[in-house]
């Protein structure tokens, strides 16, 4: 008795057989193991010139890590001390707040510290 399965190369037919499936996804389609993009030969120049950032320019001012640490160990002492309750009209959310933007306002200062 014969199964009703059939594998791929089965339906494909006799003349198809020996011919292995197209990767592309149509006419214009680039080769399966092909670049992506163009050899550095093929690329044309752009015209445009994007002129090196000076030095001075790349460096933060000598104060910023300064004001970066104290925020954050401002943040950092302003939450530990409200849980501890030596703060006065501790416990508040207020400490708390008022320490997370201290925190926040480090991480945003040293993503562009350089």
């Amino acid at each position: 008795m014969k199964s009703k399965r059939s594998t791929p190369r089965e339906r494909l037919g006799a003349d198809d057989a020996t011919k292995t499936p197209s990767r592309s996804r149509g006419a214009g389609a680039a080769k399966a193991h092909g670049r992506a993009t163009p050899a550095q030969k093929d690329r044309r120049p752009s015209g445009r010139y994007t002129p090196p950032i000076p030095k001075s320019v790349k460096r933060s001012p000598r104060w910023y890590p300064w004001v970066l640490l104290s925020l954050l160990l401002i943040g950092v002492l302003c939450i530990i001390l409200d849980y501890i309750q030596v703060l006065p009209a501790s416990p508040t959310n207020w400490y708390v707040v008022a320490g997370l933007v201290a925190i926040l306002l480090a991480a945003l200062m040293a993503t562009s510290y350089r």
